[in-house]
């Protein structure tokens, strides 16, 4: 199923602020050393990311799936000045090329880094309710535990965006029955039932959820 028309991909891109060669570089080493992934957000995502991020002047944001960190600078410049990225993920190979493009980018010192199953970074945190921003793109068996874990700890009005919410649409597929389909079918139920928080799903890209904290 086609969330985003093929024939309008290009035109979308285009009208969209356009990337730097930061970006751009990143993108290109990304599909060089993973051919064909699908694990990146496009730059059109990445531009929405950093407009939501200035919109809610997020001084904390946490980041639930890094790969290759575009979406982590497109995060980390969005943030108020003195604010700071949790960065979680578990994998060093790929995380070690988002390492250099955050050098790059002068992001190093507003990115805290953690490798480690992002479930139980996020119970180390404190519930103070002290973040602004969280965006969530990794396993998505484990959508669940982290909207459970991120919700207590969003201030109000603070926002969570979820990706990949539509799986390709998956979702309104009866066949489509593997761990990951029901994971998402099951946090996207959550959320529209949950009467802490506000929501919207929206056709971007592989579909957005965002997740607004009352």
């Amino acid at each position: 199923m086609d969330i985003v028309n093929p024939a309008l991909n290009d035109y979308l891109l285009a009208h969209a602020t356009p990337a730097d060669g930061i970006l751009r570089d990143l993108v290109e080493e990304t599909h060089r050393v993973v051919p064909g992934t699908t694990m990146q957000v496009s730059h059109d995502e990445g531009e929405f990311l950093t407009m939501l991020v200035r919109l809610t002047d997020a001084k904390l944001a946490v980041e639930i799936g890094v790969f290759t960190g575009y979406s982590s600078i497109c995060i980390a410049r969005g943030l108020h000045q003195d604010g700071r990225l949790l960065a979680c993920d578990v994998s060093e190979e790929w995380t070690a090329i988002a390492r250099r493009y955050w050098e790059r980018a002068a992001l190093t010192e507003r990115i805290d880094l953690r490798i480690a199953p992002a479930a139980e970074t996020l119970r180390g945190l404190p519930t103070d309710r002290a973040i602004d921003f969280a965006f969530i793109d990794a396993d998505k068996t484990g959508y669940p535990a982290y909207y459970e874990e991120l919700v207590p700890r969003m201030r109000q009005g603070g926002l969570i965006v979820l990706d990949n919410v539509l799986r390709g649409g998956r979702v309104v597929d009866p066949a489509a029955q593997d761990d990951a389909d029901k994971a998402i079918r099951q946090v996207n139920d959550t959320i529209t039932a949950d009467d802490r928080v506000q929501s919207v799903m929206l056709p971007l890209r592989d579909g957005v959820t965002l997740v607004r904290k009352r």
